[in-house]
């Protein structure tokens, strides 16, 4: 089987990853490395062996070969680079998120359309089987109603100097409740403050209403002394907490909650108290980024629907987008136009792993290298 030959831009904080799993995927192969620093590329062949570099993006379009690209550099440089790889009919995986507004999300998502090309977004969590077992687990009706999401996602730094901690942690749940629920969320309301920069947000809340009773909170913060990754899943039935620095036991079931009953002889509700067995399910280890890798070449090779495509990443994007405007507006709550693209509020066509080739992907829970 011939493999596919990628290109990778950008050698800063999450190239090397790239480097590393497209080297290791038997599926493909590093065809080229770009990076404008000499520097970089200099401790990339260091780190790899002897690796082809080059200094730009014209010269990485003339590698012989070359099939797709993987773009890990600053958000703003996303469009350009994506836009012009795509034009040059060439297959692109982008770091998230896929662009710095919803107006070039969606343009690169056209492109990659007319072009025919694969357009998929390094949401690498999707491919977690963590996140994969809570898939299942809620669509199996395991919770019930789901009721709330509250996930807390903090620690100290890494501080960036060009997207605030909204686009630059969120990316990572918004994604993640996007891939579960299946549907698009109706509105968005945001609060953050800046402390280092004035300009950049370092600490923010998101509230995101799902609709059906759903909502949904995000917590994000670059100035917390500890480091903690969580989301809880609220269900009638159940919940469920992901903790993924629990690497033994990333996903636990509650048997915890209220039950409600009518009580009619005093016309009020009762409300009960349940409290029952605590289960966490076997989980596989694996990388995620090796399993999104694999499913980038699987989904070039054999025309396989992606689970981590351009409509993901213009959905996140836009809920990026307005949680910033509403930030501007001190937390005034937007509501989301989601109308084309299988991005409104009735249900979506989702990619399901249990349809598709993910299944074959290597075992994907313990999230090592996801920031």
């Amino acid at each position: 089987m011939n493999k596919l030959r990628v290109g990778i831009i950008g050698c800063g904080y999450w190239g090397p990853n790239l480097i590393r799993n497209f080297s290791s995927c038997p599926r493909t192969e590093v065809a080229a490395v770009c990076d404008a620093s000499p520097e970089r590329l200099e401790k990339v062949k260091r780190t790899f062996g002897s690796l082809h570099t080059v200094a730009s993006v014209d010269q990485l379009l003339e590698t012989p070969g070359l099939q797709a690209v993987a773009i890990a550099t600053p958000v703003g440089t996303h469009f350009p680079i994506a836009k012009r790889c795509l034009e040059a009919g060439l297959h692109v995986l982008v770091e998230k998120p896929l662009a710095a507004s919803t107006r070039e999300a969606q343009a690169l998502a056209d492109i990659a359309a007319k072009q025919g090309r694969v357009l998929m977004v390094d949401h690498t969590y999707l491919f977690s089987n963590s996140v994969r077992k809570i898939k299942d687990l809620i669509e199996s009706d395991a919770l019930g109603e789901l009721f709330y999401i509250d996930s807390i996602r903090i620690n100290l730094g890494l501080f960036q100097h060009d997207v605030n901690v909204i686009w630059d942690l969120a990316p990572h749940d918004l994604a993640i409740a996007d891939y579960i629920l299946g549907h698009a969320a109706r509105s968005i309301s945001a609060w953050g403050c800046a402390h280092a920069d004035p300009n950049i947000e370092d600490i923010a809340y998101v509230n995101v209403d799902y609709g059906d009773r759903l909502m949904a909170s995000f917590h994000v913060n670059w100035l917390s002394p500890v480091k903690i990754r969580q989301m809880i899943f609220a269900g009638a039935r159940k919940s469920l907490i992901f903790n993924e620095l629990n690497s033994s036991e990333p996903v636990k079931l509650y048997d915890r909650g209220i039950d409600v009953a009518s009580a009619e002889e005093e016309h009020r509700v009762r409300i009960g108290y349940r409290s029952g067995d605590i289960w966490s399910p076997n989980i596989d280890p694996g990388e995620p980024l090796q399993a999104a890798v694999s499913h980038f070449a699987e989904c070039i090779a054999n025309d396989v629907p992606c689970i981590s495509d351009g409509a993901v990443g213009v959905r996140v994007v836009q809920l990026l987008e307005a949680a910033t405007r509403s930030i501007r507006a001190q937390g005034g709550r937007i509501a989301l136009n989601n109308g084309a693209n299988g991005a409104g509020n009735g249900r979506a066509h989702w990619p399901n792993p249990k349809n598709a080739a993910v299944n074959a992907m290597p075992p994907a829970a313990a999230l090592a290298g996801v920031s």
